[in-house]
């Protein structure tokens, strides 16, 4: 019997690797389960966003590192390729987002959304990282590079004086 996409077998959350995978639960969520993982960023970007810019990236780039590891391990255990419900993807993706954003509503909100919209839409060659790479470095590098884009927008935004 081939498992369902989103299916997640009763006590999974109780593994630590699957409920920080699953963003402390908010991978749960039925509809939208990225979006939420994603809204989970946004208090540790807060906790983070004061830090010196290298501090900032080395702890983001340690969490992707992590991130391999810890959605490959959860996948595997559910038995399924980027479960609908692991967004630690995209808590890292939002981070490196945030990266080059202010600490202010209007640059969270247009950073959230950017993110959202790019790795939503997935455009080249996000598609074919998501496509054609397998295990932990997939499930991570298509939402690092929504990252990526999303943050030269938000600081383009910025250097327009669009946002603050």
């Amino acid at each position: 019997m081939k498992k369902k996409a989103s299916y997640v077998p009763p006590g999974a959350l109780k593994d630590p690797i699957v409920f920080i995978a699953f963003g402390f639960g908010s991978g749960l969520l039925p509809k939208a389960p990225g979006t939420f993982g994603t809204v989970v960023a946004i208090p540790i970007f807060l906790l983070m966003g004061s830090l010196e810019p290298l501090m900032y990236f080395s702890i983001v780039v340690i969490l992707a590192l992590i991130g391999i590891w810890l959605c490959d391990s959860a996948a595997k255990q559910l038995g399924v390729h980027d479960h609908p419900g692991i967004v630690w993807d995209e808590i890292v993706g939002f981070l490196i987002t945030m990266g080059v954003g202010g600490m202010s509503v209007a640059s969270i909100v247009t950073g959230f959304l950017l993110f959202r919209v790019f790795d939503i839409v997935k455009p080249w060659p996000i598609d074919q990282i998501d496509k054609k790479v397998n295990g932990g470095l997939g499930i991570m590098m298509d939402d690092v590079l929504a990252g990526i884009y999303a943050a030269f927008c938000l600081a383009g935004f910025g250097q327009l004086g669009w946002i603050i």
